[in-house]
């Protein structure tokens, strides 16, 4: 036990600190609940983003797999090189309980060919189509990841900060109000007991 005076004063600051402690760790406990909610939203749009992605990619390879044998690997890859770099998104924040969470916004375009016709066929702007569709949805799962980490870590670190109040300072200060309470009921009683034995001898 801390060696702490066993006064009046230090039974009302130990008393008080308890309360603060009491209630930050009802604070801490409802954000990492809202988080945990928030998170748990974030995984099952990605889980969906991610079965969406993967039939999406199996149907764009297939798709390049005929472009590919149909008009011949140098050709694609030609018309490849002519498709530009991507930059049709952007990258806000929004605040969760604090947490600072990526959003991407875009807007979602249909495909335009660079390449002339006569050299290409069905396949190609099939494999273009659903490579398109994939980026979007590569857009939102990278979205969706990044929210589901920086809500992670914060989980994380919010239960670490109530973990050391429940466990480690409300029962300190538990412990200290306890004790000081017992040493100053004890003070009581014996100067109640004194004042007695003082009466009884006026009283003689």
């Amino acid at each position: 036990m801390e060696n702490i005076a066993p006064t009046k004063a230090n039974l009302i600051s130990a008393e008080s600190s308890l309360e603060f402690s009491e209630k930050g760790f009802d604070l801490l406990d409802k954000k990492r609940n809202v988080l945990i909610r928030e998170m748990m939203s974030y995984v099952d749009r990605a889980k969906k983003l991610q079965e969406k992605i993967n039939v999406t990619f199996s149907e764009a390879y297939e798709a390049l797999r005929k472009a590919n044998i149909t008009m011949g690997i140098h050709e694609v890859e030609q018309i490849a090189m002519t498709i530009p770099e991507s930059d049709d998104y952007k990258v806000i924040f929004k605040s969760v309980m604090g947490v600072e969470v990526p959003h991407i916004t875009f807007e979602k375009k249909s495909i335009d060919p660079r390449y002339s016709f006569y050299r290409t066929n069905s396949a190609m702007d099939i494999a273009y189509e659903k490579f398109n569709e994939v980026k979007f949805l590569i857009y939102e799962l990278a979205e969706v990841e990044n929210a589901v980490y920086k809500l992670a870590m914060e989980i994380k670190k919010t239960q670490k900060r109530a973990n050391a109040l429940q466990n480690i300072q409300i029962p300190r200060f538990k412990a200290i109000v306890k004790s000081i309470g017992e040493v100053l009921e004890e003070k009581e009683r014996e100067d109640f007991f004194r004042l007695k034995v003082v009466k009884k001898k006026k009283h003689r």
